[in-house]
């Protein structure tokens, strides 16, 4: 098969459970890049997070940011589709009402956090790398291109069926991220319009694609993809969006299917 290009999840999927890059993760990608291969960290992450996470593949990787709510590659935003203010203000105004969940404003270079939530900093900046934290969030005008729901119940999955889905489905793309998150984009956005968008970008098609996941933002992305991974550690129901099974993230199963390729 002809791989032009690899796209991977972060969380649960690339990085280990402590948050960690595989073992010569960075010389391995360097690698695909001297074959011709592109390789996408597609992620419910922010653009300026993963930047930072990669810093030696700045010129080279591309970035699917926000669930594909932005695109980058080689210092450009290819792709951003901005939330109207008014849409997520209601937003917040809606889970102000709500009393499990942390509104998280994803702009472009921030993340906005009332202050009142400046105790869950340890947790929510291990995915925002820049917070700005203000006295309401209903007054905060910026550049955004989702709207996060952060649950330190981990209870995401059934806040999305009860509360989350029939409120905001199927007028914007609503996922769960993970147990603590629930993201809102704008409709049609997720990480399998990310790949038709970098497909029809490098001129490539889904048969030269390869994707890893491990939860429902990144069913999309499975569904779109020829060659779709899921990975050993996922939840059994996501078999059916994916081909194939890697093994965990823990036994760093995306590096071990491009060691294979490779």
């Amino acid at each position: 098969m002809t791989i032009k290009l690899i796209a991977s999840d972060m969380d649960h999927t690339l990085l280990t459970e402590g948050g960690q890059l595989p073992p010569n993760f960075i010389p391995t990608i360097q690698q695909l890049h001297a074959k011709g291969v592109q390789f996408a960290a597609a992620s419910g992450r922010p653009m300026y997070t993963l930047k930072q996470m990669f810093p030696e593949l700045a010129d080279t990787m591309v970035y699917v940011s926000d669930n594909g709510g932005a695109i980058g590659y080689q210092g450009e935003t290819l792709f951003k589709s901005l939330l109207p203010l008014a849409d997520y203000q209601r937003m917040v105004q809606f889970v102000n009402q709500t009393p499990d969940g942390i509104g998280v404003i994803c702009g472009m270079d921030a993340a906005y956090v009332e202050t009142q939530y400046r105790d869950y900093d340890a947790t929510l900046r291990q995915f925002y790398a820049n917070i700005e934290y203000v006295p309401d969030l209903t007054q905060v005008s910026v550049e955004a291109n989702k709207f996060t729901i952060y649950f330190p119940g981990k209870d995401s999955q059934a806040q999305y069926e009860a509360v989350f889905a029939p409120e905001f489905e199927p007028a914007y793309s609503v996922t769960v991220a993970g147990v603590e998150w629930i993201d809102i984009m704008n409709q049609g956005i997720d990480k399998g319009h990310a790949m038709r968008f970098l497909a029809d970008y490098f001129n490539i098609t889904p048969a030269q694609m390869m994707a890893f996941g491990d939860t429902y933002n990144d069913k999309e992305m499975l569904q779109t993809v020829e060659h779709s991974y899921l990975m050993g550690n996922a939840a059994d129901d996501m078999i059916q969006y994916a081909t194939y099974r890697a093994d965990t993230n823990e036994n760093y199963g995306v590096l071990k299917e491009i060691q294979k390729l490779l």
